[in-house]
């Protein structure tokens, strides 16, 4: 077996005596990293997580290559940290979709949504059917957020006749709102 170091090459090589050398986790690199892809691809869906979960294991394996006593298990520690590791990508992808589905509590559901939508397009059209006047007091009064005396001032028109556009202006959205509804 000319790719597996002797114990005196172990010895030999850029690690200390006991465990993998640095020589014997590169040629294993060299050797089986596509195989080790390859692992990760059947566990994992994307090449990017496979790649990440391959160059990890490598990285873990060295961190604890001493603890690997014998070389020739290497190869066996490798697959079994891309499978770990593979399973913790899951794992968290997993959590994420869990997170993820749920809808926020503040948030409205799409039906209440759509039909909010429907009374704003209803509220659309009954205010376009409201006379010019009306029409302009509303919306400076309640969208602009004006106060009566802002809304006169700008209208040009008294603070009575803001009150009283205001009040048959919502009068008559009362009247064509409850007649949809």
């Amino acid at each position: 077996m000319s790719g597996i170091p002797t114990p005196r090459k172990a010895a030999e090589g850029t690690g200390t005596g006991a465990g993998t050398t640095v020589d014997h986790l590169t040629e294993t690199y060299r050797a089986h990293y596509r195989s080790l892809l390859g692992l990760a691809a059947l566990l994992l869906d994307d090449t990017a997580s496979c790649e990440d979960v391959v160059q990890e294991a490598f990285i873990r394996v060295h961190s604890a290559r001493r603890r690997v006593r014998d070389p020739e298990k290497t190869l066996a520690y490798l697959r079994q940290t891309v499978v770990n590791l593979s399973r913790s990508a899951l794992r968290r992808r997993i959590l994420g979709l869990k997170l993820l589905s749920k809808p926020m509590p503040d948030m409205a559901s799409a039906e209440e949504g759509a039909y909010d939508q429907l009374e704003r397009d209803d509220l659309i059209k009954a205010m376009k059917g409201l006379q010019r006047r009306q029409r302009e007091v509303l919306v400076l009064r309640y969208f602009a957020d004006m106060t009566e005396a802002q809304v006169a001032e700008t209208l040009g028109i008294s603070l009575g006749s803001v009150k009283a556009y205001g009040s048959r202006g919502i009068a008559a959205l009362r009247v064509v709102m409850e007649a949809k509804a």
